[in-house]
């Protein structure tokens, strides 16, 4: 596992946290510095909750080595700093999370940071947020929760009711649910039923930033996943608000939803019920390998959905699985572009895809854009299983003859067009 070789101590030393205590700082003129430590010894608090309670808006609470068995709610600004992921742990077990950052029922709740603990055990997420703004995840090892998934029914038990549609996977390790303007980025995710997730559950999810994570061995979904749900009740929400705008840059992405057929994918960009919105994302510079499903999946199932301008860029591609049921693709597939509905402006460049049977598979009523990817499979380099086009020009196909040569991928379906290409690998 990784983490920081420093404690956030050391590194409150550094120029970039200097940045962040300063922005916090000049918040308010009054803030202070709370302590806890497991003995509530030399003025600190025992319990990470208590100190959270008598915080004052932005003020900063260091937490000492040690295990904490609780669950912490946060509602308001304030900077949360963990000595270390590898000696600071806030066991969860019995609890519903581990950390809640929580603005639904904390209206404005803007300017949260968590770092540097070790977050296990919990029924549902380790680490969630709703409804907030200008959140900072970052630095944590999140292990093993979503402790109350029952795999043979796909439920959840006891689940937040704000949680339409994640009773198959209690939430994952980290869940961004109407959070825009925030980054999660340096933690590992490991253990949980899926890595990381954005939705939209309780209001829209939109310019964050999801970077440089290592996301692996969550068994029962994504690594990172992207999905429009239905609005929760509590919002009276009488359509879905959207997920868009995301960029996700820099994760590693590895053995994730392999314990169930067509479990999850690297990264899942779905769309669920007709009306949801899952458009304008980055997904950038990730190295996406060995996961149950392909290493990027897009689908929308159903008419009247918003899958839409979805960038798909420099991201290394390797040993992922095939889609499964109305998404299916025929064999191991670097990236499945599915939509009932037209998944329009998507564009597909840059990116390495190699040890797949299909390296890019285009199933929907639109037009597909595919260019200066190195397309290493040597077998089915562009597979079109629907009645859309692709414009596959400018990719190296394996070797400088171009699709079908000898020592080349090839393409297969209708509406493909892929010369000129590449003669050497871009």
């Amino acid at each position: 596992m990784y983490w920081s070789a420093r404690s956030n101590f050391d590194r409150i030393l550094s120029p970039g946290l200097n940045v962040l205590l300063g922005l916090a700082l000049c918040q308010s003129v009054t803030a202070a510095t709370l302590c806890v430590n497991p003995g509530g010894t030399a003025g600190c608090y025992s319990k990470i909750q208590d100190a959270v309670n008598a915080a004052a808006p932005f003020d900063i609470i260091t937490v000492k080595q040690g295990t904490y068995n609780e669950s912490v709610i946060i509602g308001k600004s304030l900077s949360l700093l963990g000595h270390n992921p590898s000696n600071t742990v806030i066991d969860a077990t019995n609890l519903p999370t581990g950390v809640y950052i929580d603005g639904l029922d904390n209206p404005g709740l803007a300017s949260v940071t968590v770092t540097g603990f070790t977050v296990k055990n919990a029924n549902f997420e380790g680490i969630v947020a709703t409804n907030a703004t200008d959140v900072t995840i970052t630095d944590n090892q999140v292990i093993n929760n979503n402790r109350s998934l029952n795999i043979n029914n796909d439920t959840c038990p006891g689940a937040p009711d704000w949680e339409t549609a994640e009773g198959f996977d209690c939430g994952e390790g980290i869940h961004l649910s109407g959070v825009d303007h925030s980054v999660v980025t340096e933690n590992v995710s490991q253990m949980n039923a899926g890595g990381i997730l954005l939705s939209d559950d309780t209001g829209p999810t939109y310019d964050n930033l999801i970077g440089d994570n290592i996301v692996t061995d969550n068994p029962f979904d994504c690594g990172v996943t992207l999905a429009s749900h239905p609005p929760a009740s509590i919002t009276g929400a009488l359509s879905p608000f959207g997920v868009y705008h995301n960029t996700i840059s820099g994760n590693t992405s590895s053995r994730n939803g392999t314990q169930v057929p067509g479990a999850g994918a690297g990264v899942g960009i779905f769309d669920s019920i007709p009306g949801t919105k899952n458009f304008g994302n980055i997904i950038i510079n990730n190295v996406l390998t060995n996961n149950g499903l392909p290493g990027v999946a897009m689908h929308s199932h159903a008419p009247g959905q918003d899958l839409t301008n979805n960038l798909i860029v420099g991201n290394t591609i390797a040993g992922n699985g095939a889609d499964t049921e109305d998404a299916f693709t025929p064999g191991p597939t670097g990236i499945n572009v599915f939509g009932v509905s037209p998944a329009a402006g998507t564009v597909i460049a840059n990116n390495i895809i190699k040890n797949e049977s299909v390296d890019i598979a285009v199933n929907t009523p639109a037009s597909v854009s595919a260019h200066l990817n190195n397309l290493q499979g040597k077998s089915m380099g562009i597979l079109n299983i629907g009645v859309g086009t692709a414009d596959a020009t400018e990719n190296w196909w394996g070797c400088p003859g171009g699709p079908g040569a000898n020592g080349c991928s090839t393409v297969s379906g209708p509406g493909i067009t892929f010369s000129p290409w590449l003669t050497k690998p871009f």
